[in-house]
Order: C-alpha cells, then structure tokens, then sequence
C-alpha cells in the first residue's frame, strides 16, 4: 500500500483529503507543520508528499528543498497561490506537480496516481496482460482498452489483477475480499465488493448489464470469462 504524507494546516479541508485518499486505498499521514513534516519524512517510508506552501512555522518551498537534499520521493503542491511565478518556482526547486485551491477530487487523484505511477515503476513483473480487447501492463500500472486509457482506483486496479491471474475460473466472494485485504486494516464486506465490480464493469465492459469480462456465478462469486495471455 503506498504511503501518503499530507503537509496541510487547513484542518477541514485536510481531514477531506484524507478521507478521500483513504477511500482509494491510500495510506495517508497527516501533519500540518513544517517540523511534525521532518520527522515524520525521516522516519517513516513515504512514497508521496502532498505539500500546501503557507504553513504555520515556515512555508512549503523550504520544506521541498530540504525534502530534495534527502531524497527523490515526488511532491506535490497543494495551495491556493495560483500566480504562475508561485508554480515555476515549487517546480524548479523540485516539486513535481503543483494544484491550486479550490480543484476537483477526480483530477487530483489522476495527479497523485500518474506521480506513484511514474516514480514506482514495478519492474518485478516487466510484462503485459492482454484479455480480449483489454491490456494491463503491470509495470506501469496502466490499463487500455482498443488503445484507450482507462483511469482505475487503486483498489479497482487490485480487484482487477485478481480476476486476470485466474482467467476462467470461479473465485468465491471470500477468496475475493480476503485477497483485496491482505492483512490491512481495512473494511470490506460482500455489498462493498458488488460496488467495486460495478465500477470495473462501467469502466471496461461495452455493456455493464451484460458483461463479457466480469461474470456472475450466482450464489458463488465471480469469473473472469475470457482468455488471459501473459505478455
């Protein structure tokens, strides 16, 4: 699971991150000073650091580059600061990305996950899934379909990497969610893993009413029904 710092002193806006970046199966810290922000980057391993620039005890152009002298871990901007002259320059000392208040959840969590994406390149796998019209490439993490980009959720994607390495076999709705759980501190139950596979089906499938990848065995679980060649 990748770890989030989230540097905020806007409390309800923060606790809304937060919640946001949990929901999509994001580990996230939370501090809201500049010193908290230190010692929790040297401590724990972090694969993320969202970073707003006004922050009580110093501002977050300081905490980039002491960040930067230790380390390559991507940061992203988070400030209401919108003056291009305020975006070049947490880009030149290192920033990687940079957002501005207010900004829509969908396109910030497309940000977060082409940063995780770009910067933690899986090259264990190094190789592709190619299932009907559908192509995950594991060491990128990114999904196509008839040369299209589809955008998954964190969670999605690992629900649908479950169903492609056990193409053409019934999976029981337990083996399913003790999969997506793996030991986490996290909450899943039968309705919440129906929802998970209506939004796949939206996503991948011509028709979701009648779906030709995800089937339903009823009273059993799920298969995934069409042939999976490794690539």
């Amino acid at each position: 699971m990748n770890r989030l710092l989230l540097v905020e002193d806007d409390e309800p806006l923060a606790l809304g991150i937060e919640f946001t970046l949990k929901d999509e199966g994001y580990e996230v810290i939370r501090t809201s000073t500049v010193a908290k922000a230190k010692k929790i980057f040297e401590a724990e391993k972090i694969h993320l650091i969202i970073l707003d620039v006004n922050l009580p005890d110093g501002n977050g152009y300081d905490l980039c580059k002491y960040i930067r002298s230790k380390s390559q871990v991507p940061i992203m901007f988070l400030t209401a600061l919108d003056e291009e002259v305020n975006i070049v320059l947490g880009l030149e000392i290192g920033g990687d990305d940079y957002i501005t208040k207010p900004f829509g959840v969908r396109e910030f969590l497309s940000r977060i996950k082409v940063l995780i994406r770009r910067n933690y390149k899986d090259v264990s796998y190094g190789n592709k899934l190619r299932s009907g019209e559908l192509i995950v490439d594991t060491s990128t993490a990114s999904i196509t379909k008839s040369g299209e980009e589809i955008t998954l959720t964190a969670q999605e994607y690992k629900l649908l990497l479950i169903f492609m390495n056990k193409p053409m076999a019934i999976i029981k709705r337990n083996e399913i969610l003790q999969q997506l759980i793996e030991g986490e501190e996290a909450f899943f139950d039968e309705n919440t893993l129906s929802v998970y596979i209506k939004r796949i089906r939206e996503k991948i499938e011509d028709n979701p009413r009648e779906p030709q990848y995800i089937a339903t065995q009823r009273g059993v679980g799920y298969m995934w029904s069409k042939d999976v060649v490794k690539e």
